[in-house]
């Protein structure tokens, strides 16, 4: 069989079981990519591992462990009550607090999934005592952290960059990165508010008897060592934006003088740094790498060139990157497969626009990140309040993200495709 064929049936081998057996993809990618690289293609280990994308793995070390030290000492979980405490929620107000509460977090540095994990508990507890559908809340709090995920602060954002780098591609990460993924969530936050219950919330029938304003606890000053982490993570800010230093070591930096300064506990922070993410992106990289050099990108990208159209491209894109995501890692193994696929794609199309097709692989990823099988939606699930029914609450999201995968698709097809 070719070598190509056989490196790019791999990586389907890859994205299938990792989704079927929650296996880490990153390491079966490893695997595949030693075992098809050095006997198959007779390529030395150091040039299999040459693919290792180091850099990233820095960065996303870096700002894991730095916004882990501030999850461990409080700091994440004091702004997000001063944040509550300053909404007196009516019942209505509450999805759209947590939409842009965990918007806020998420662009801060945290990332969608450590900001769900973070909120999760408050927010479906607060939905629980306030009469606002699980659903709906997972919808409103799953988007909301993903409308922040492409931050340049953020792992899932510095996975996206560091793609796009690797392919020579040039992009702002705030305006052609984060901003396109900023307004196809808020959309479709918005949609499923008015569709889901949230205008149903304001009716005065619909409001439960106990005065829903105050559901943080009261609130503490904040500690010395918040301030410090607070501190920290303005100088991350102002050094990236201003001094243009390099936000991995920044951050490994700042990690490190956190403990010295009585701060942070190393130890715990480094049990919160999402080590399978890591190992996930960069063994996929590696694997990737392998198809660029084997020629299964190229077979690839062939296949979705008969299929696709300058115009209709995005569309396809965000369809398959949405199908994908409903059942596997979004930022670990499909942004890496798709916008590896995007320069040679273009080729084979005799043209067509870099930035449109990242932003439609980028947005159709993540709006199926609702889905039960998705990291998001299980978090949702497992802090639902005591009378949801969580097996009704899983089809629900289910059928909701496998539904997103084809509203992406139109999404990208009007905005990346027709309207570009």
């Amino acid at each position: 069989m070719n070598i190509a064929v056989i490196s790019l049936l791999s990586l389907f081998v890859v994205v299938v079981v990792s989704g079927m057996l929650r296996l880490n993809a990153g390491v079966l990618a490893l695997s595949f990519a030693w075992i098809i690289g050095h006997y198959l293609a007779n390529m030395t280990v150091s040039t299999v591992l040459s693919g290792f994308p180091l850099g990233l793995a820095t960065i996303l070390f870096g700002i894991t462990l730095l916004f882990g030290q501030a999850q461990q000492n409080g700091t994440l979980n004091a702004l997000a009550a001063r944040a509550l405490r300053r909404t007196h929620s009516h019942p209505g107000l509450v999805p759209i607090v947590f939409f842009v509460l965990a918007l806020l977090l998420a662009t801060l540095g945290p990332g969608n999934i450590a900001t769900v994990a973070l909120l999760a508990p408050l927010a479906m507890s607060v939905a629980g005592k306030t009469g606002v559908s699980a659903f709906l809340m997972t919808l409103m709090l799953a988007n909301g952290a993903n409308a922040g995920a492409f931050s340049p602060f953020a792992p899932t954002g510095i996975i996206a960059n560091g793609l796009i780098a690797n392919l020579g591609l040039t992009m702002n990460p705030w305006t052609q990165v984060y901003v396109p993924s900023l307004l196809a969530q808020s959309v479709v936050a918005l949609a499923g508010y008015l569709l889901f219950g949230g205008l149903r919330l304001w009716h005065p029938t619909q409001v439960p008897p106990d005065p829903p304003l105050l559901y943080a606890p009261p609130e503490a000053p904040l500690t010395r060592q918040q301030w410090v982490t607070l501190g920290a993570i303005a100088v991350l800010v102002i050094g990236v934006v201003v001094f243009k230093a390099d936000i991995g070591f920044l951050a490994i930096t700042l990690a490190t003088l956190l403990p010295l300064l009585g701060a942070a506990n190393h130890a715990d922070a480094f049990k919160l740094v999402p080590w399978d993410t890591i190992v996930m992106v960069c063994g996929v990289s590696v694997l990737i790498a392998l198809l660029s050099a084997t020629g299964g990108m190229d077979l690839f990208t062939t296949v979705l060139a008969r299929v696709s159209t300058a115009t209709n491209v995005t569309g396809l894109l965000a369809l398959v990157a949405g199908t994908l995501s409903a059942y596997s890692s979004s930022s670990g193994v499909v942004m890496p497969t798709l916008i590896a696929a995007v320069p040679g794609l273009m080729a084979k199309l005799g043209g067509g626009d870099a930035v449109a097709m990242v932003s439609a692989i980028n947005v159709g990823s993540h709006l199926a990140d609702v889905s039960p099988l998705s990291t998001l939606g299980a978090l949702c699930i497992a802090s639902a309040a005591s009378h949801e029914d969580r097996d009704v609450l899983f089809r629900r999201l289910l059928f909701y993200g496998l539904a997103m995968a084809v509203v992406g698709a139109g999404v990208s097809y009007l905005f990346f495709g027709l309207l570009w």
